[in-house]
């Protein structure tokens, strides 16, 4: 079966760049749609203004969302795919926390940027597939800040260990995750934090994707929005 996979981006040369990205990543063959804007991704996803897209029987399973669109137009589709069963990934030339942290808080699955050199945006794009999303130092402390405003519990940033719940809600972390968060902040590498946390290096993925899952279910999708537009994209 092919997979579908929809770009939105206005520039037809990085359109047509991160096609050859998709391409190069997988061995399936793809079906793509291209939208220049948000008005035209609406209408491939077959939604309105202000209407969240849903799961369909031949729905996309990637989306690339370009975040240098007038007016905020990335994060406000990225707002509307909330509970769209895809792998979203915001497209960016930013790599500042400031512009990619309002895409995570809109629910994306990771980010790619693309200035990047083309083997590299491969590497990156598998990587989010495969549920290893990037996550540098100062998105860990951001995501760190974003979690502490919903569970006054979590232990200082230096502590690295907390007395957290573990039950997995939304709003909190658990002190596994609490540790690799920390450990992200600091610098240290995923194979580091496996080898001072004495668990496989897969493991410290796992609990970054879940990382990245809980941020979304704690934030609206509209707090992302907001937050972007306060931003100077």
């Amino acid at each position: 079966m092919s997979i579908r996979v929809l770009i939105v981006e206005d520039n037809a040369v990085a359109r047509s760049f991160l096609t050859r990205v998709v391409r190069e990543s997988f061995s399936d063959e793809i079906r793509f749609s291209e939208a220049t804007d948000l008005d035209s991704a609406r209408r491939w996803l077959g939604i309105g203004p202000g209407e969240h897209a849903h799961a369909s029987a031949d729905g996309f399973r990637l989306i690339l969302c370009d975040l240098e669109q007038p007016d905020s137009a990335g994060l406000e589709l990225l707002a509307q795919l909330a509970d769209y069963p895809a792998i979203k990934i915001a497209t960016t030339l930013h790599s500042d926390d400031e512009h990619l942290f309002p895409a995570l808080l809109c629910g994306a699955n990771g980010y790619l940027l693309k200035e990047d050199r083309f083997e590299v945006l491969v590497e990156e794009l598998q990587r989010i597939v495969r549920g290893q999303p990037p996550l540098s130092p100062a998105m860990a402390r951001r995501m760190l800040g974003q979690f502490r405003q919903h569970d006054s519990r979590l232990a200082p940033l230096d502590s690295g260990h907390g007395a957290l719940d573990s039950s997995g809600s939304a709003d909190s972390l658990s002190t596994r995750e609490n540790e690799v968060l920390t450990y992200l902040s600091k610098g240290y590498t995923v194979k580091e934090i496996a080898r001072l946390m004495g668990i496989k290096w897969q493991a410290v993925n796992d609990h970054v994707r879940v990382v990245y899952r809980k941020l979304a279910l704690a934030s609206s999708p509209e707090e992302g929005l907001q937050v972007g537009r306060q931003a100077d994209f």
